[in-house]
């Protein structure tokens, strides 16, 4: 046996979906600043400790007051070999 909807239930329906996306709209105004806040946090942590577990792996044992400078290679290299120089000649 079918069974219809009745106006008021209609209406009560609309009336407690429109309630619950306002309480939600206002609810996650208060709580996204705290939860965006939350994450941020959460991931500094993560990252900070990858970066320190990076910086410990690679840097090698040094006594204490020892001074070590360390150069970095010139890498420079120009390719004089790229090509001819065509030039161009504008026409009226």
């Amino acid at each position: 046996m079918l069974q219809f909807a009745s106006a008021t239930g209609l209406i009560r329906a609309i009336l407690i979906i429109l309630l619950i996306y306002y309480a939600l709209k206002v609810l996650s105004r208060l709580f996204a600043p705290l939860l965006i806040k939350f994450v941020a946090k959460k991931a500094e942590e993560r990252f900070g400790s990858q970066f320190d577990n990076f910086q410990k792996q690679n840097e090698p044992q040094r006594k204490e007051g020892e001074v070590t400078i360390e150069k970095v290679p010139n890498t420079k290299s120009s390719n004089k070999n790229v090509g001819d120089y065509i030039d161009y000649e504008e026409i009226d």
